[in-house]
């Protein structure tokens, strides 16, 4: 079968051009898609990680609260003397004082005896002994219930929250949601679509299932950049075929007949040799058909340079994304690959990105790409004239050509600025373009991480003190002990409880109470060095795990806080006067005090204290 010399001249237009673009095409979209789909991942498990730890929090609280009420003397006395009327008014009392939203009492072989409100989740659970130690029954508590659970966990995740509990909707944001919602997958309420996640977990009394769902509306799991850069990555396409197939059929009119040489010349270029050259004498039809097979495989070489590159910064780019995806929350690597991805998609010399730290508004560099140093004035001048106007700023200094944008907060805070700079033409607007994109993706990758560290730090700390929490203190004492077994060395442990405590709630209520956890808390922190462990242990108690430091250590370090908070004088929040505080102490040491055991290092502190209480308290008491 004869074929003509235009039918073959397209064929090798198909093959060398448009296909290649097509698939340039067709993974530029996939990788805009699989962009978007890792953020909404991104979304879904953190709304899911915020949730579980929003549920432990509140049962962490309710653990201590319940370690407060359990050593409480007249309940102990009321469960003694079997006294229900008792029990149940001493428990109504530590409800109100405590901030408990329900609590049970259930002694062997008796109805329970329960206090606030019944609609409660994240509940605890530990022994109650009565007055003479003996155990007597189970306590079970809890300090929130599904409305305060759903409103704080809908404040923390800025989406909607459903609260479902034996087959009944209890609590949440969405009205009219069904009480079977899924914990993940797609749900439609009303008309409208959300993606759910969240978790299943005992309710209060034990018998039944809580179900916590947090439902992310559809829309804001749908960036529409992506649309809009699929369907500009089309109509490029589109733009460029049309292009393309007009130049092809031009030309293909205007070759005329077949020749020999032509053929041969097409044959070789259809084997990949580029170099070829169809003689051009003359000035007729013939001459310029020449001429322009000769510019086409010019051209055909050039592209084929310019896809091998392109191929190659797409196989760097594939795998930075990789990378990025791989670090999770690692500030470090996510801006690190922002970097570089801007000095390849603009050929730059080099680049970089500097954060602001502290209220100063001082900058510091976070990550850099290429030759930052030999391009650094145009690099300072640009981030220079984007800090003067807090707007995009284009600066060139001699040859050097720098690109600066801003990096903002959703509130319009600068976090910080992106650079790059090059050598040669202006920056088209294109490459302004997906240069403003990945700032947008730093300033994010910025804001994802400070909101991940907060929520990490908020899981640790208690609320009111601004110490490490009870199972944060727990942990730290853990790893201590484990590296005492194997390294030696000293551990110190410092508990302490704050004298007639109650007294001052029931004089001046629980808010004065409060102010004087806090300054007790101040003078533990301002005491304590960078290696120690200050912690609200539960209640008025307090500990502080001293690392590196024995019993003598311990001894003089207690002493140390103990005459600072004698010295304190925490002024009332209602009229004039101060309050008077001292505390008493308890101290132990590792390999002095107990066994290399943490729970034995805890009793004996805590047995040392209670013999500073005994003794007159306001004193310190080392174990043994």
């Amino acid at each position: 079968m004869h074929v003509s010399f235009r039918n073959r001249l397209t064929f090798f237009f198909i093959v060398l051009v448009i296909l290649p673009v097509l698939t340039v095409a067709a993974v530029g979209i996939l990788l805009v898609r699989d962009s978007e789909n890792t953020r909404n991942t991104t979304s879904l498990n953190r709304a899911q990680l915020a949730a579980q730890g929003l549920y432990a929090d509140a049962r962490d609280r309710a653990m201590i609260i319940a370690g407060t009420v359990q050593k409480d003397d007249r309940l102990a006395e009321a469960v003694r003397d079997g006294d229900r009327a008792a029990q149940q008014q001493r428990l109504e009392a530590l409800t109100v004082r405590t901030g408990a939203v329900r609590v049970r009492l259930t002694l062997d072989g008796q109805p329970p005896v329960e206090a606030g409100d019944e609609a409660a989740i994240a509940p605890t659970n530990g022994r109650v002994v009565d007055a003479e130690g003996r155990p007597a029954g189970q306590l079970d508590l809890s300090v929130t219930d599904p409305n305060k659970f759903a409103a704080l966990l809908r404040r923390v995740t800025g989406f909607d929250v459903v609260l479902s509990q034996d087959g009944k909707t209890v609590a949440g944001s969405v009205e009219g949601a069904p009480a079977d919602l899924p914990y993940s997958g797609d749900v439609q309420i009303d008309g409208q679509k959300f993606e759910a996640t969240g978790f299943e977990t005992p309710d209060f009394e034990g018998d039944g299932k809580l179900g916590v769902h947090v439902l992310v509306p559809e829309d804001q799991l749908q960036d529409s950049s992506v649309s809009r850069n699929t369907l500009g990555i089309f109509l490029i396409l589109v733009a460029f075929l049309v292009c393309a197939l007009a130049f092809a059929l031009t030309a293909a009119r205007s070759l005329g007949r077949q020749t020999a040489q032509l053929v041969e010349a097409a044959k070789q270029v259809g084997a990949g040799d580029f170099s070829v050259k169809v003689p051009t004498e003359g000035h007729d039809e013939f001459a310029q058909l020449g001429m322009e097979f000769n510019s086409m495989a010019a051209q055909l070489q050039t592209r084929e340079e310019e896809l091998r590159t392109a191929s190659m910064r797409l196989q760097e780019s594939v795998q930075r994304v990789g990378e990025s995806v791989g670090s999770g929350m690692d500030r470090a690597t996510q801006l690190n690959v922002v970097v570089q991805t801007a000095v390849d998609t603009a050929s730059a010399r080099g680049g970089r990105v500097v954060l602001n730290h502290g209220m100063n508004g001082t900058l510091e560099e976070a990550a850099t790409a290429g030759d930052v140093a030999g391009a650094m004035a145009a690099i300072g001048a640009a981030e220079e004239a984007v800090l003067r106007s807090g707007k995009p700023a284009e600066t060139t200094v001699g040859d050097l050509r720098a690109l600066g944008r801003p990096l903002t907060q959703p509130e319009g805070g600068l976090l910080g600025v992106l650079t790059i700079a090059r050598d040669g033409d202006p920056f088209s607007a294109s490459e302004r373009e997906t240069f403003s994109y990945l700032a947008n993706q730093a300033a994010l990758s910025v804001e994802n991480v400070g909101l991940h560290e907060t929520i990490q730090q908020q899981a640790v700390t208690d609320e009111l003190t601004g110490l490490y929490n009870h199972r944060r203190f727990q942990e730290f004492l853990t790893d201590e002990v484990e590296r005492f077994r194997r390294f030696g060395g000293s551990l110190g442990l410092m508990m302490l409880d704050i004298d007639d405590f109650k007294r001052v709630n029931d004089t001046y209520g629980h808010l004065q109470g409060d102010e004087v956890l806090r300054e007790v808390a101040r003078v533990l922190k301002e005491t304590s060095r960078e290696v120690d462990e200050p912690a609200r242990y539960g209640g008025e108690e307090m500990a502080v795990a001293l690392p590196q430091t024995g019993l003598q250590g311990a001894f003089e370090f207690a002493e140390r806080v103990r005459a600072r908070i004698q010295q304190l004088r925490v002024p009332l929040l209602e009229g004039d006067g101060t309050v008077r505080v001292t505390a008493s102490f308890g101290v132990a040491a590792l390999p002095d005090s107990a066994p290399t055991e943490k729970d034995a290092l805890v009793a004996a502190a805590d047995a040392a204290l209670y013999r500073a209480k005994r003794s007159g308290k306001n004193r310190t008491m080392k174990s043994g």
